[in-house]
């Protein structure tokens, strides 16, 4: 039985990941911390676990502790992988890694330093069109690739995520580096160039970011567009749209990560939604984690893979304010 901790219920994938465990019975949560005292204590109720005061009594060692879901602000990413690591605890950390570059090294060297791992969130690998998708291109058969276009579409989620002190932005960090952690490991390459048109086009009231329309250059030569802009309504069937187009010399392929699904009506109240099927990479996410931990195995998303796709959303950010393409990596 592998014993993870989640600590924050501020992002809203910690409840998917919640929920991914039940159905995992070699996995259990196995105490909750959170710095919203009555919101951890109402989750740990929700999911029939502990909720604990502050980190350092979850990781008594009395726990059993083996590893933790890092799920609050993205600017707090930092403050509690370090208290994870600090008690020799494993890390599974929400995407993005961090807000800078700078936290996000710290980061990964304490982890280095503790002896301990650390698995960014990129629960996008673990979809079955991406898997396939990435084998194609891996083994060669669209050729060579010469460009992709991407989607990261959604619904605003709100909250702390429309305010850049907590968040580090809008939606060009909150979506950009899902797609971007796809496509370095399709490609095996990095970005070496980024220009962005990023605005608040959809609610003018945000202070921050709504709208990103990325275009990279990978350092093979293939060229990429992404669009990451929070651009859905709240009517709209479900909550994501991931897509990628990829174009090379020896063939075409399109993706749609969020295929698995019945189109539902329902007369009562109105709503139209997609209830998915199949496959949940939540799940499959967690359960590598787990995997890693009992094995020893080294984690397939690293801290260096949640840095490397932050900084093209960094670089975004500054490309738009200059009006400039940006080279990488960012000094």
């Amino acid at each position: 039985m592998t014993r993870l901790a989640i600590m924050s219920f501020a992002h809203l994938h910690s409840d998917f990941y919640a929920g991914a465990i039940a159905g995992l019975p070699e996995i259990e949560i196995a105490g909750v911390w959170d710095d919203n005292p009555q919101r951890g204590e109402e989750k740990a109720a929700h999911y029939g676990t502990r909720f604990f005061a502050t980190p350092e009594e979850l990781f008594a060692p009395e726990n059993g502790i083996q590893g933790a879901i890092v799920t609050s602000e993205n600017v707090h990413h930092k403050r509690d992988v370090l208290a994870a690591a600090q008690a020799g605890v494993h890390v599974l950390c929400e995407k993005p890694i961090s807000v800078s570059m700078h936290d996000a090294q710290v980061m990964i060297d304490a982890c280095e330093q503790a002896g301990v791992q650390l698995m960014i969130a990129f629960p996008c690998r673990y979809s079955p069109a991406a898997q396939r998708l990435m084998t194609m291109v891996q083994e060669g058969e669209l050729g060579e690739i010469l460009c992709i276009k991407g989607t990261n579409r959604g619904e605003n989620p709100g909250g702390w995520f429309n305010d850049p002190s907590l968040a580090g932005g809008g939606t060009v960090i909150d979506h950009t580096v899902h797609v971007v952690d796809v496509m370095r490991t399709m490609l095996g390459q990095e970005v070496v160039k980024v220009y962005a048109e990023i605005d608040t086009l959809f609610d003018p009231s945000l202070p921050c970011d709504d709208a990103g329309v990325l275009t990279m250059n990978f350092e093979g030569g293939c060229v990429a567009t992404l669009d990451a802009s929070w651009s859905r309504p709240d009517n709209y069937p479900t909550w994501g749209d991931v897509t990628m187009a990829v174009i090379g010399t020896g063939g075409n392929a399109w993706a749609d990560l969020f295929v698995e699904h019945v189109d539902a009506w329902r007369p009562a109240d109105g709503t139209y939604l997609w209830e998915p099927y199949g496959h949940d990479a939540n799940a499959d996410l967690i359960a590598d984690f787990a995997r890693c931990i009992q094995t020893g195995a080294p984690v397939p998303i690293t801290g260096h893979d949640g840095l490397k796709a932050m900084e093209v959303a960094l670089g975004a950010y500054r490309a738009a304010e200059t009006g400039e393409p940006v080279a990488l990596p960012l000094a």
